[in-house]
């Protein structure tokens, strides 16, 4: 979890999502749906974006899990939550955590700055009923541009 091991006595049944916020205290990745729509629950499991609120969490034994808290660990992770602000991309910010984990997962393979309509298409799963769309489109863009001029 997030680097390091974890062990948890969780009651059968219990999501990866409630595992991570009611037994481990890691809130960031959020209960918005339930049904793997929206995106607010998103979470790196073995690199891959997943959505937690479905997620069994005793399948999760020996995978490793990254969470939005992880995200400033990085150079790519710090660049987008800093792009983030900067363009203020947010209004309720109850979304962001999931695009967040997406946008991480996304660029850290890409090897070129992604056009406004691929990373459009990158977050089209995502809910953002806010309207901060365009500034979110933005910030994953600046984001991009500043990690892949750092990387050699």
């Amino acid at each position: 979890m997030n680097g390091h091991h974890q062990d948890a006595a969780l009651p059968s049944g219990v999501t990866l999502l409630e595992a991570l916020r009611n037994h481990l205290g890691l809130t960031a990745a959020r209960f918005g749906c339930g049904l793997e729509q929206c995106g607010a629950c998103m979470v790196l499991v073995d690199d891959v974006p997943r959505h937690a609120c479905q997620l069994d969490a005793a399948d999760m034994a020996g995978r490793t899990i990254r969470t939005p808290e992880a995200l400033h660990d990085d150079a790519l992770g710090r660049a987008l939550i800093e792009a983030f602000l900067e363009h203020q991309a947010a209004q309720c910010g109850y979304c962001l955590s999931g695009i967040l984990i997406t946008a991480y997962a996304w660029l850290r393979g890409l090897d070129h700055l992604p056009s406004r309509t691929e990373i459009a298409a990158q977050l089209d799963h995502h809910l953002c009923r806010c309207g901060a769309h365009p500034r979110i489109l933005a910030a994953v863009a600046a984001a991009a541009e500043t990690y892949l001029s750092s990387v050699p």
